[in-house]
């Protein structure tokens, strides 16, 4: 049997406003935008998020839909997950920009792993992970 090579390229989350999730990422993750795409013809737009480029990093692709003004984010979804130097500092930076944190920082339940939970402008839950 032929080996296989894989490689996890992104993840895909549909965003409310295209230009606040950006600024968002960009802001609170210090995300660099790596290109961005509309396509009039199917009505949406694709921005990419990394540290890096493509061919080397895993990125986060932000679908904006025009037509769309809201979504039900399930109850299948996840999250995503950042991690951070020191968790703390980095709440109470966030929560001076009127971030959601729905999960202060602390030892995560039966472990002793730091994390907090916020919010991101359209309701998906981000993990904060202490490095």
């Amino acid at each position: 049997m032929a080996k296989k090579s894989f490689k996890y390229l992104h993840t895909m989350i549909r965003v409310k406003n295209l230009e606040e999730s950006i600024s968002f990422y960009s802001k609170i993750f210090e995300m660099k935008l790596l290109r961005k795409s509309d396509y009039p013809d199917g009505k949406f737009s694709l921005a990419f998020m990394g540290y890096g480029p493509e061919e080397e990093n895993t990125v986060l692709e932000l679908t904006y839909n025009w037509d769309q003004s809201d979504y039900d984010l399930g109850n299948v979804w996840g999250h995503i997950a950042f991690g951070v130097e020191d968790i703390y500092d980095f709440c109470k930076d966030i929560e001076d920009k009127n971030i959601n944190i729905i999960r202060k920082p602390g030892p995560m339940k039966h472990g002793k792993t730091v994390i907090a939970f916020i919010e991101d402008p359209n309701g998906y839950k981000i993990e904060l992970i202490q490095r």
